[in-house]
């Protein structure tokens, strides 16, 4: 597996490809916010059988730089299209995207769909954030620019991102959570939290122009993205479904690997078989 770092428009970002000749058809993964691209290691042995993997991880998170001003998320997926023209890739992908992920993914498919195959967002809320989503990830970064990843602040965001199943029973999921939120450059994380979700729009009106076979997941216990909600985002694309992981939340791929591989995998074979 190679890493390189590619430069885009939020930034220089880290690129990890598991296959680098692009002998198996390719699968892009962009992680979720306030983890970075370790969040996939539980299922990459799998995914990485049959699909080219390349691994972004985004601004300001991991190893990846930051652009030193506010972004979009329109400009991350112009960011993925960059990083897919630096390796080569000139076939359309499978996109899997977790949470942050799935924003990207979902403007990528709309805007390029001659570079989209597959869509599968995993735990991303379509919708732009609640009033109280909203003052309660305000009140995190404050805190988070006053302290830094103090412990108290990595406890509440591990209770956000992981269903209480994973908070008990994971305790390396858990402690994987906090490695790596507490070990991103402060400036830049701040700067990831305003640009990609304080200021996340809304993206029902992305949805009709996505052409691709869309998954939606969602994890019983994500309080923002309910199994009704992503079954609804799903009736408006021409080809969507969606489907849900028990005892989950946010990290689908880090809390229940296992589920989130086959119901990828299961997903796949449908649309090559369709």
């Amino acid at each position: 597996m190679s890493e390189q770092i590619i430069e885009t428009t939020v930034g220089p970002l880290a690129v990890r490809d598991t296959d680098p000749d692009g002998m198996l058809p390719p699968a892009v993964l962009w992680h979720s916010l306030f983890v970075d691209s370790r969040s996939w290691v539980r299922v990459e042995p799998a995914l990485a059988r049959d699909r080219r993997l390349v691994i972004v991880t985004g601004p300001g998170h991991g190893t990846s730089g930051d652009c030193g001003r506010r972004y979009t998320q329109g400009e991350c997926a112009e960011a993925a299209v960059q990083v897919l023209d630096r390796l080569g890739v000139d076939v359309p992908v499978d996109w899997v995207g977790n949470a942050w992920g799935g924003h990207v993914g979902i403007l990528v498919a709309a805007g390029h769909p001659e570079l989209v195959r597959t869509l599968v967002t995993a735990g991303t809320p379509v919708r732009a954030y609640t009033w109280k989503g909203r003052q309660r990830t305000r009140l995190l970064l404050v805190l988070y620019r006053l302290l830094g990843p103090a412990r108290f602040l990595i406890d509440i965001l591990s209770k956000v991102l992981l269903s209480p199943r994973t908070w008990a029973s994971d305790p390396a999921a858990v402690a994987m959570v906090g490695e790596e939120f507490g070990a991103a450059d402060r400036r830049a994380m701040a700067n990831a939290i305003v640009s990609v979700s304080l200021r996340r729009r809304d993206l029902t009106p992305a949805l009709p122009a996505v052409q691709a076979p869309t998954l939606f997941l969602t994890g019983s216990d994500h309080a923002d993205w309910t199994p009704e909600q992503a079954r609804a985002s799903a009736a408006v694309l021409p080809s969507g479904s969606a489907a849900v992981v028990d005892g989950a939340a946010y990290l689908l791929p880090l809390e229940r690997p296992d589920e989130f591989v086959r119901a990828v995998e299961e997903f796949w074979a449908r649309c090559a078989v369709s």
